[in-house]
């Protein structure tokens, strides 16, 4: 059964499900009635990040145009530009057990694309979640449920997966920027 987790708490990952080395995060959400005349179109990013809280490089910043970070470890689902239907709109896959050392967190957000140009926020959206899915028998471990708590904000940390010690723990995030991709990436060490 699947730990249901509210904003700014912590659960043990790898501690309370022994041998667990292949995760999903699953990412989903839908959009309010709309009358903007543009595509509403949402995108899951993750940031790998060091222990001070910036990636490496570019290449540990994961989006629909890097799939991957520089190990093959943390994989995108890709781009899913209408996010219709039910169930995770876009995921990404991790091997617990290949994730390079110098990576203590992995920060996973939903941002919209062209936000200010196309006049929408996260006012606009609908029951995000986040939720972390065991890859090798299917059942959800953890799910983070965001509500309706933004207005303005153009882009949401949903969700940290991080190194405690030995172990893997995830702690439900839920902080909206109004920047933003371009607010995230700036906070995160990424070169835009």
């Amino acid at each position: 059964m699947a730990v249901n987790l509210s904003k700014g708490q912590k659960v043990d990952l790898t501690k309370s499900n022994p041998g667990l080395s292949k995760i999903t995060i699953g990412l989903g959400w839908d959009v309010n009635k709309y009358d903007g005349g543009n595509e509403f179109d949402l995108d899951a990013t993750a940031f790998c990040l060091n222990a001070s809280g910036k990636v490496n490089s570019e290449k540990e910043f994961i989006f629909y145009n890097n799939k991957s970070n520089s190990n093959g470890s943390i994989v995108s689902s890709g781009d899913n530009r209408s996010g219709e239907g039910a169930g995770d709109d876009e995921s990404i896959r991790i091997n617990l057990t290949a994730v390079p050392a110098d990576i203590q967190k992995v920060a996973f957000c939903i941002t919209i694309h062209d936000a200010i140009q196309r006049n929408q926020n996260f006012g606009q959206v609908a029951n995000a979640y986040v939720r972390v899915v065991n890859e090798e028998s299917g059942a959800e471990l953890i799910r983070y449920d965001l509500g309706e708590d933004f207005s303005v904000e153009t882009a949401v940390v949903v969700g940290e997966l991080y190194r405690h010690q030995t172990e893997w723990k995830f702690s439900a995030v839920g902080s909206g920027y109004q920047n933003g991709l371009a607010g995230l990436c700036n906070d995160f060490g990424v070169q835009t």
